[in-house]
């Protein structure tokens, strides 16, 4: 990786861009590496942020990421990017925190997050999005990503 790098630095674009994106909009989507998320939603680098997790949830560190990236940094728009056959879905929270515990001893403090229907999942983030006391705006769009066609769908 470090190799691809030095090739990817001498050829790079975006450097030296304001740390501000240019489009005003804060992506928050799944961390599943099937997802290219500046080639899906058509971004290049300086464009927008980028908030990766597993399952793309709201948690509170996405909403401290997000009050950041509109009071220091001046993004208006949220975009919420989950997918098909995402691997939180039907996930059993009881049987991973038992496996966490069972490989190092402790239990993890913080749910998966699981959820049973992924558009379920996206108006509940949306929702989140939305009610939170810290954030400026209401501009949210949440959409799914089908890992197997390729194609982006709102979620009403």
């Amino acid at each position: 990786m470090l190799a691809a790098n030095e090739e990817w630095a001498g050829q790079a674009s975006g450097l030296g861009l304001p740390a501000a994106p240019a489009r005003g909009v804060a992506v928050v989507a799944c961390m599943d590496a099937r997802m290219d998320v500046y080639r899906l939603l058509g971004l290049a680098p300086g464009e927008a942020h980028v908030i990766r997790n597993a399952g793309g949830v709201v948690t509170d560190d996405v909403l401290r990421s997000l009050a950041i990236s509109q009071h220091v940094l001046g993004t208006r728009e949220v975009v919420l990017v989950h997918h098909t056959r995402c691997g939180l879905t039907g996930a059993d929270e009881a049987a991973f925190a038992d496996q966490v515990q069972r490989a190092t001893g402790q239990r993890p403090p913080w749910p998966m997050r699981a959820f049973a229907d992924v558009d379920d999942d996206v108006r509940e983030s949306v929702r989140l999005v939305r009610e939170s006391p810290y954030l400026l705006t209401a501009e949210v769009r949440g959409t799914v990503y089908d890992v197997d066609t390729g194609r982006l769908r709102d979620v009403a």
